[in-house]
């Protein structure tokens, strides 16, 4: 904010630095992983898909369906506790180097603007500018190209929801064939749009709820992008650079106030005023302080990767008790989630008695009841002569059809199933009975189910 309350644009100025290169290198990485994965296809399923609407989802090329809710719910726990402990533990690193919206913005986007407008000086000279031949063309220029980067970035996250093929299915037949798509497509690009041509760093300090909790999260040993004040400042604070002056003797701090960290900040903040939620750790301020520190002859690493406990008293950093806490936590879910990963079958099945049928005494003294069965396939591959066989008793199991069952792929089968058990197998009026279900013969699922029987039987 200005001075009369309203928003006051941020010109962050071009970053270079060793930190940057990092930044660039892994924002290249990730950008090719985010664009080629709905693209990708491992054995004939969508690398990444998360169809909603269609209760279709393949991560990693592994199928997954709404059965497997639990483990996308663990999946999420296990997310939210490794923010919660890195963050605990390094500050808000995640948003600087990995977020979207950092890497569209600051990677992309601003690129571009350095690009066509130049630097930090000349964009605000642009600005300040009357509207002539040379801003229009500037300007026109950037806004197109704004546009049309939100419209593949909307087209990019349209292959995540409903698929690559049918995406190229959606272009190759035109827009007017899919109307309410392209409507949909058209808003999606709008608001992208507008968060990185005008929203900007707006959404990382105002709109994102992952600062505020970092301000809960944080402690005096968390590290984070800090300023050293102690060595910064000194006895007599921070003081414009002089040649041949030895600041030490003199009691000056090393900072030599060239602002040179706010400039470059992609959030318009004063690192120097300490831990702010609105840093997202990006480490444009520790290359920038560090090359002025090369230029003056002074050590770098004046801005840097501290706790307070480092930069008060010396201390390296160590795991306290509330990051043990977390990272105990989080170790035992990722063990369940192991776990529910390795025991997941290809086939859900499901038996169940039909309601409000009693059971039938069959002329060979044997018990019979009708079930009905659903098998889900979660695979590619279609299972064929698929059958039932009781386990934990001997008896038999015949489909109402006495034909084998087709589970096709990623697709079901019902039907009604009749299991009949001799009566003197039988203990009391419910018993529980194991099934298994192969397909020719091979075991694929275990499931078991009630079996009624006569009540006087003991």
């Amino acid at each position: 904010m200005n001075a009369e309350g309203k928003r006051a644009w941020v010109y962050p100025k071009k970053p270079q630095g060793k930190f940057y290169r990092y930044r660039t290198g892994l924002t290249w990485f990730l950008l090719v992983f985010l664009i080629a994965s709905p693209f990708l296809h491992i054995d004939g399923n969508q690398f990444m898909l998360f169809n909603v609407l269609g209760r279709e989802f393949y991560i990693f090329g592994q199928p997954f369906w709404p059965q497997d809710f639990y483990i996308g719910v663990t999946a999420m726990i296990i997310g939210v506790l490794f923010i919660t402990l890195f963050t605990s533990a390094f500050g808000r690193i995640f948003c600087g180097w990995i977020c979207p919206q950092t890497i569209f913005m600051e990677m992309v986007f601003r690129k571009i603007e350095y690009w066509i407008e130049g630097d930090r000086g000349a964009q605000m000279r642009l600005d300040k500018q009357e509207w002539n031949i040379d801003k229009i063309r500037k300007k026109g220029f950037k806004w197109f190209l704004f546009f049309l980067i939100s419209f593949g970035i909307a087209n990019v996250f349209l292959a995540y929801l409903v698929g690559s093929k049918r995406l190229l299915q959606y272009i190759t037949e035109g827009p007017l064939e899919n109307l309410s798509t392209f409507t949909a497509l058209l808003i999606f690009t709008a608001v992208f749009y507008f968060i990185f041509s005008w929203f900007r760093e707006q959404v990382c300090t105002i709109a994102c709820p992952y600062g505020r909790l970092q301000s809960v999260l944080l402690d005096k040993k968390s590290v984070v992008v800090a300023y050293n004040s102690n060595r910064g400042e000194r006895e007599k604070g921070r003081s414009k650079f002089r040649k041949n002056e030895n600041r030490q003797e003199l009691g000056k701090g090393d900072c030599i106030d060239c602002s040179q960290c706010v400039n470059v900040c992609p959030t318009g903040i004063d690192i120097r005023n300490g831990t702010q939620l609105e840093c997202i750790n990006c480490t444009a301020c520790i290359d920038a302080c560090d090359a002025m520190m090369e230029q003056v002859d002074l050590p770098k690493g004046l801005i840097g990767f501290y706790s307070e406990e480092h930069i008060e008293k010396q201390e390296q950093f160590r795991f306290n008790s509330r990051m043990k806490g977390f990272a105990a936590i989080l170790l035992v879910l990722v063990g369940i989630l192991s776990g529910m990963l390795f025991i997941r079958a290809d086939i859900e099945a499901t038996v169940l008695r039909l309601p409000g049928q009693l059971y039938e005494v069959q002329a060979n003294d044997h018990i019979s009841n009708v079930y009905t069965f659903k098998l889900i396939n979660k695979t590619t591959t279609s299972f064929q002569k698929v059958h039932f066989e009781l386990l934990s008793h001997a008896g038999s199991i015949e489909s109402v059809t006495h034909e084998d069952i087709l589970v096709p792929e990623k697709g079901l089968a019902e039907g009604t199933l009749f299991i009949e058990i001799p009566k003197a197998l039988l203990k009391g009026e419910k018993n529980n009975v194991e099934i298994g279900i192969y397909s020719g013969e091979k075991l694929i699922e275990t499931t078991s189910t009630n079996f009624m029987g006569p009540r006087s039987f003991r």
